[in-house]
């Protein structure tokens, strides 16, 4: 079954990569026998992907994407082998959703003159308590 990314979007199953392992860490002595973790691959510049996503993903500094161009990805965090095949799947598309997500532009503003003032007159004030204090120690 195809990982749809948008409506437009899918990645069908050939494409990426899933590898059983043992997890890491904890569990016991299940953990030395079962292999419920999984390993993700998936190589950008084979893919099917558009060109602007493939271009946005390949651009991210993310630790997750190689120089190859291949995203790993490990799921470790359930017990069971779906859980963590479904918990990659699920960070494979939210990390191509997330790199062609386009920021909104941001505008420079300047501050109002009468926060200007605000700020001065503030400054000022400050600065004559100040000049109050000084003047009784000496």
């Amino acid at each position: 079954m195809n990982l749809i990314i948008s409506h437009s979007v899918s990645i069908p199953p050939h494409e990426i990569q899933l590898t059983a392992i043992r997890a890491q860490g904890a569990g016991g002595q299940n953990v030395n026998k079962v292999s419920s973790a999984i390993h993700l691959r998936f190589d950008i510049r084979a893919s099917s992907l558009p060109g602007f996503y493939k271009e946005r993903l390949l651009a991210l500094s993310d630790t997750r994407i190689t120089k190859e161009g291949e995203i790993i990805i490990k799921a470790q965090q359930h017990r069971t082998q779906e859980l963590n095949r479904e918990d990659a799947l699920e960070r494979l598309k939210a990390l191509i959703l997330s790199a062609t997500r386009v920021q909104k532009a941001r505008r420079a503003t300047k501050p109002t003159r009468s926060s200007q003032k605000k700020r001065v007159d503030s400054k000022k004030q400050r600065g004559k308590v100040k000049a109050l204090r000084k003047s009784n120690w000496d």
